[in-house]
């Protein structure tokens, strides 16, 4: 490993993504209209299921520790960092009093500090915490550094799972967007979502899971407000055009065995219907891994193997209602994987 901070590493959002603590942004909440009409005295609600793969640009906030090295100086190898106690999964945001929007910004603060002590703010388990390093000079580009790889942002392809057809926001995933090393749900700064192409399909085998590739747009079509562990909200720029029609949400205790459908964009650029089996409801089940389901249906089956990296968010409808949305793929068998159910994207919306 290259005694450097790494600067950006890309992630994709895949359906077997580690889920860490909910954070929620507290800058914008403007979905809590959809969570108070999704209580039942208030009636049941209706949504426009989603199934249009979409491109998220995601920028945290602070940048998030991924591990700690050894630096090479003239007296030998130090470990200013690791010394100092800092440990991976901690978010720095800020250093030497500098709000930190990068791992540039990282890199540049902590060269250019002359090798004097700094102060480093950071997140642990969600408590802020603070300590004071001294950076090192690495003999090998004589620059002063702290011994640690940090990770500030990800990009990939995903699935509308609703939208809200009187106000353009949306939710989407059915899991929060988290580091693909460390599992931490990554804490966000901006993140925006623009059209994809669909233009590559990778099949899903047994432990070997498939994925949508696509080719990004180059213009925003919307903003992400929240990344919760139940999934991403935002609002589109503008209320998309031709959107599916507005069905009622059913509740968690009305799901049933049995058959359901799903709606995921593949290589036809809109979204396609899919048939499933519901083969298990879980009890107890936590957040986002509520049902077990199965896909039955030979034309997908045929072209992705059942359930692959980008579908996660796709709505899963059962007996006219939107009950939930794909989550994760059991790498040992794709065909098979979990589904979130909607009330607990929609209760995750209240932070």
């Amino acid at each position: 490993m290259k005694n450097k901070v790494k600067s950006l590493i890309f992630a994709v959002i895949t359906l077997s993504v580690l889920i860490g603590a909910a954070i929620f942004n507290p800058g914008n909440h403007n979905l809590l209209s959809i969570t108070t009409m999704a209580n039942r005295n208030s009636g049941r609600i209706t949504l426009s299921p989603g199934g249009e793969a979409f491109g998220v640009k995601y920028f945290t906030k602070g940048v998030l520790v991924v591990g700690l090295t050894d630096v090479e100086t003239a007296e030998g190898l130090r470990a200013p960092a690791r010394d100092s106690g800092l440990q991976v999964k901690d978010i720095i945001t800020t250093v030497g009093g500098k709000d930190i929007k990068s791992a540039e910004d990282f890199q540049k603060t902590v060269a250019g500090s002359g090798g004097s002590g700094i102060e480093l703010k950071f997140l642990r388990d969600g408590a802020e915490n603070s300590l004071t390093i001294s950076p090192v000079v690495d003999k090998g580009d004589n620059t002063y550094k702290l011994g640690i790889w940090v990770r500030d942002s990800t990009a990939g392809i995903g699935t509308i799972t609703f939208i809200d057809p009187s106000t353009g926001e949306f939710g989407a995933l059915g899991h929060g967007i988290s580091d693909s090393d460390t599992g931490v749900l990554m804490p966000l700064d901006k993140g925006i979502i623009v059209d994809v192409v669909i233009n590559g399909i990778v099949a899903g085998k047994k432990n070997s899971p498939g994925e949508l590739k696509g080719k990004f747009a180059n213009y925003r079509k919307g903003e992400l407000s929240i990344n919760s562990e139940v999934g991403i909200f935002g609002k589109f720029d503008k209320i998309p055009e031709n959107m599916a029609k507005s069905i009622p949400i059913g509740y968690r205790d009305e799901l049933k065995i049995g058959k359901a459908y799903i709606l995921t964009t593949l290589d036809t650029g809109k979204p396609g219907r899919y048939e499933i089996e519901i083969e298990k409801i879980f009890s107890d089940s936590g957040s986002i891994k509520n049902f077990l389901i199965k896909v039955t249906d030979s034309n997908l089956l045929t072209k992705t193997g059942g359930i692959i990296q980008g579908m996660s968010g796709s709505p899963i409808i059962q007996n006219g209602r939107l009950i939930g949305a794909v989550t994760h793929v059991l790498v040992d068998d794709s065909t098979r994987g979990y589904g979130i159910c909607i009330e607990n994207m929609i209760e995750g919306l209240r932070g």
